[in-house]
């Protein structure tokens, strides 16, 4: 039962924004965790913070900045202060692509790019490691299916979450011996408010509808549809849990088929 996944656990989720993070931080409540909930932004994470209690479940929202070695310590200390332990970590934290060709990208967006996406989630490992230790627990780095094209506009984007991937892989390998799982989720186009608002700006933009966007989309998936948050999210809490206790170093894709890997 979804709701008996993480049930006594503690999940750390980085990234809370009004998307995936979001959702996220909704489905490990209903899955039974208590969540520490970091981003920048203290209003945003206690609005979701109040969605989690709402469940019946015990939220703690910390401002981070996880590319700041301070900031992520007090969100280490305020987890462990909260609870007691960690039992998973979720890296969830997203940086706009700058959806320019390599050859016109700004390096220092390229920086800000990787400090973010791999260093912030390296970051925050080696920061939970003992109290990950403690719990023979799990990290879930979110990626995403952009690892398996080479579309234009997006280099700079495929160059951070391969990154991330690599890091993810080599960190099972050497985490593993302190019974510490560390896995990727690699979504494709997620169905929700966001994607509708960008479909929408282009159906506008070239004189169409969603509806026949989402179709043309949905068009190169083997299920001819795409997946939705909670699809995505549900995902993210399967490794996380039990469930997946001998599953370690993979990347999961999650499209409906659009890509194979």
């Amino acid at each position: 039962m979804m709701q008996e996944l993480l049930t006594g656990r503690v999940v750390v989720l980085s990234g809370v924004g009004p998307a995936l993070g979001r959702t996220l931080a909704v489905r490990c409540a209903e899955a039974g965790a208590d969540l520490v909930l970091a981003a920048r932004t203290q209003s945003r994470l206690d609005e979701v913070a109040k969605e989690v209690t709402d469940r019946g479940r015990r939220a703690v929202a910390v401002a981070t900045d996880i590319t700041d070695d301070d900031s992520a310590a007090n969100l280490v200390s305020a987890a462990t202060d909260a609870f007691g332990k960690v039992d998973v970590l979720i890296n969830n934290a997203f940086t706009v692509p700058s959806m320019k060709s390599l050859a016109r990208t700004d390096f220092d967006h390229l920086r800000n790019s990787f400090e973010l996406t791999a260093l912030g989630a390296l970051r925050l490992v080696q920061l939970f490691t003992p109290a990950l230790e403690e719990s023979k627990g799990a990290v879930v780095n979110v990626n995403s299916a952009v690892l398996r094209h080479s579309e234009e506009r997006y280099g700079s984007y495929k160059m951070a979450k391969s990154a991330l991937l690599s890091l993810s892989q080599s960190l099972a390998t050497e985490l593993g011996p302190k019974g510490i799982r560390v896995n990727s989720v690699a979504p494709g186009w997620i169905w929700g408010d966001t994607l509708q608002q960008y479909f929408s700006h282009q159906a506008s933009k070239y004189n169409t509808t969603v509806e026949q966007i989402y179709e043309f989309t949905a068009a190169k998936s083997d299920l001819k549809r795409l997946p939705t948050m909670d699809e995505v999210a549900d995902a993210i809490v399967f490794l996380a849990s039990p469930m997946a206790n001998a599953i370690t170093g993979q990347c999961l894709d999650v499209n409906c088929g659009e890509y194979h890997h």
